[in-house]
C-alpha cells in the first residue's frame, strides 16, 4: 500500500512508525520502538484481501474541536481539530461498578469503583456531547449501567434534552432477574439494549465471563421483546472459545425476529494487563469472521454480502442486512452496490450511519399480524422486510499491538471522558502491556465549559 500508517509502542504507548505487510494474503502491522523493539501483529486473513476492503473518505471534522493538535496522533484527543469523523455515537460511562468479573472487560470494571456520576455531572456531558457534534445516537454503558437505581431517569434526561436514539450496553442480568425492570426502562424512553450475547453454550460463558449466563440472557430476550425495547445480540469472538458457534447465534436471533434487530459481533481485543504479547492463533480478523458465518448459517449468509463501513474506516467494521422469513432463514437485503472508487464524504456516511441504527435497531413500528397475508411472494416479502430485518455486522477494536492512527482518526465511535473531552474508543481504551492506560482514568473532570 502506498500509505505509510503510524502505531504506538505496546510498551510505553509513544508514537511509533508502522508499515503494514502481506504476505500469502495475510496482511500484518509491524512497527518499531528505537527502546522496546519490532512487533508484528495479523490484522487481515485471507479474502476479500486487505487492499481490496478499503475505502478514502473525505473528512467530516468534528463541529466543535475541544483540543488543539499538539503532540500528535493519539496524544491530543478531545476531539482534536485534524480528526477526520465528527461523533456518530458517543459513549457513556455511567457507573464503573458492575455485577460481573469479566476476564474480557474494555473498562476493567468489578475493580474498585469511583462514585458515579451525579445528574449535574451527567448534564455537563451531555453539553459538551451536543456542543461537540449535535444530537448523535448515544449509549449508556460502564461499568454494567443498570446497577444505577436512577437509570430511567438518566434515559428521560438525554430524551428530554434531544437526544434522538438512547441506546443501554448491557451484560442483561438485571434485565433478566428483575420483573417489570425492562418496562421501566421503556416508560423511560430506551430505545435500545446492546445485549452482550457471546453465545448459546454455558461453556462459553463460563470461559468469557466467569460463570454460566445462558439462561439470564434467554430470559433478557423475553423480558426485552415484552417491553418492546429492540436489541442487538453482541458477542465477544475469541479464537477456540466461540468460534464454532457464530451460526447458532444467527439462528437464535433469526428465531426471536423482529425483537432482536441485530447481530454485533465483536472479535476480541487486548485491553489491560498483557506482559506477553497475544499471540496471532489468539486474534480472528474481520474476513475470518466473515467467512465463519457463510461457513456456519447455510444458505443464509454469504462472505460476499459483507460491505466496508460508510463511516467509520473501512478496515473496522463490515456489515450486511437480511430479512427474516416465516421458517426463519435469511435473505439478503439489496444494497447500493457502490464500489468505492470515488471518495465519498464521511459526513454522508455518517449520517447514513446514524438513521440506519435509529430506524434498525429500534423495534419495529408494527409486527406481522397486523395486517391481511400479502397475496403473493413479493409482497410478502416487501411487508416482511418493513419489520422483520435483521443487521449482521461486526466491529474490529484496536488495541496497543493493532493500534492504526490512520483508523483511529477515522473513528466515529467516541467515549465521552469525566472532563467532557471526546475521544475515540480506541484510544480511550488502549493500555499498555503492564495495563498502563492512555486516558482511561486520567481524564478527572469536568472541565471548564
Amino acid at each position: 500500500m502506498s500509505r505509510l500508517p503510524r502505531s504506538v509502542c505496546p510498551v510505553c504507548l509513544a508514537p511509533i512508525p508502522a508499515r503494514h505487510e502481506t504476505s500469502g494474503g495475510n496482511t500484518y502491522l509491524v512497527k518499531d520502538c528505537p527502546e522496546h523493539g519490532e512487533f508484528r501483529t495479523i490484522v487481515w486473513r485471507g479474502e476479500p484481501g486487505f487492499v481490496e476492503w478499503s475505502r478514502t473518505k473525505i473528512p467530516s471534522r468534528p463541529r466543535t474541536p475541544f483540543t488543539a493538535v499538539d503532540r500528535g496522533c493519539p496524544l491530543d484527543c478531545g476531539l482534536c481539530e485534524a480528526h477526520c469523523q465528527h461523533t456518530c455515537t458517543a459513549v457513556f460511562e455511567v457507573t464503573w461498578r458492575c455485577d460481573l468479573g469479566c476476564p474480557v472487560c474494555f473498562a476493567s470494571s468489578g475493580k474498585t469503583a469511583p462514585a458515579d456520576p451525579t445528574h449535574e455531572e451527567f448534564a455537563f456531558l451531555l453539553d459538551r456531547v451536543e456542543q461537540a457534534s449535535g444530537f448523535c445516537n448515544i449509549q449508556l454503558s460502564g461499568g454494567e449501567p443498570t446497577m444505577r437505581r436512577d437509570l430511567p431517569d438518566l434515559i428521560r434526561m438525554a430524551k428530554k434534552r434531544g437526544f434522538p436514539f438512547v441506546q443501554l450496553n448491557s451484560n442483561g442480568l438485571r434485565l433478566g432477574r428483575e420483573p417489570g425492570y425492562a418496562e421501566a426502562l421503556a416508560e423511560a424512553g430506551l430505545d435500545s439494549v446492546f445485549l452482550q450475547f457471546d453465545g448459546t453454550e454455558d461453556g462459553i460463558y463460563e470461559t468469557l465471563r466467569g460463570r454460566a449466563l445462558l439462561r439470564d440472557k434467554l430470559t433478557a430476550v423475553e423480558n426485552l421483546t415484552r417491553a418492546g425495547i429492540g436489541m442487538v445480540l453482541v458477542p465477544t469472538v475469541a479464537p477456540g472459545v466461540n468460534d464454532h458457534d457464530l451460526g447458532n447465534i444467527i439462528r437464535l436471533a433469526a428465531q426471536h425476529s423482529p425483537a432482536v434487530r441485530g447481530v454485533h459481533f465483536q472479535p476480541v481485543s487486548y485491553f489491560g494487563r498483557y506482559p506477553q504479547a497475544p499471540g496471532d492463533e489468539q486474534r480472528i480478523t474481520l474476513p475470518e469472521l466473515m467467512r465463519l458465518l457463510e461457513q456456519q448459517t447455510g444458505p443464509g449468509i454469504r462472505a460476499a454480502h459483507f460491505l466496508p463501513p460508510g463511516c467509520e474506516h473501512s478496515h473496522c467494521s463490515c456489515h450486511a442486512n437480511y430479512v427474516v422469513m416465516e421458517d426463519h432463514t435469511l435473505k439478503k437485503l439489496a444494497s447500493n452496490g457502490a464500489c468505492g472508487c470515488t471518495p465519498r464524504p464521511a459526513s454522508e456516511g455518517a449520517d447514513k450511519a446514524k438513521a440506519f441504527v435509529k430506524r434498525q435497531w429500534a423495534a419495529p413500528k408494527q409486527t406481522l399480524g397486523m395486517a391481511p397475508a400479502p397475496m403473493d411472494d413479493l409482497d410478502r416479502f416487501i411487508a416482511r422486510a418493513a419489520t422483520h430485518t435483521l443487521a449482521v455486522s461486526a466491529m474490529a477494536f484496536q488495541d496497543a499491538w493493532t493500534l492504526d492512527l490512520e483508523r483511529l482518526r477515522g473513528c466515529c465511535i467516541h467515549s465521552v471522558a469525566p472532563d467532557g473531552r471526546l475521544i475515540p474508543f480506541c484510544a480511550y481504551n488502549l493500555s499498555a502491556m503492564d495495563g498502563t492506560t492512555l486516558y482511561r482514568g486520567k481524564c478527572h473532570g469536568p472541565a471548564a465549559p
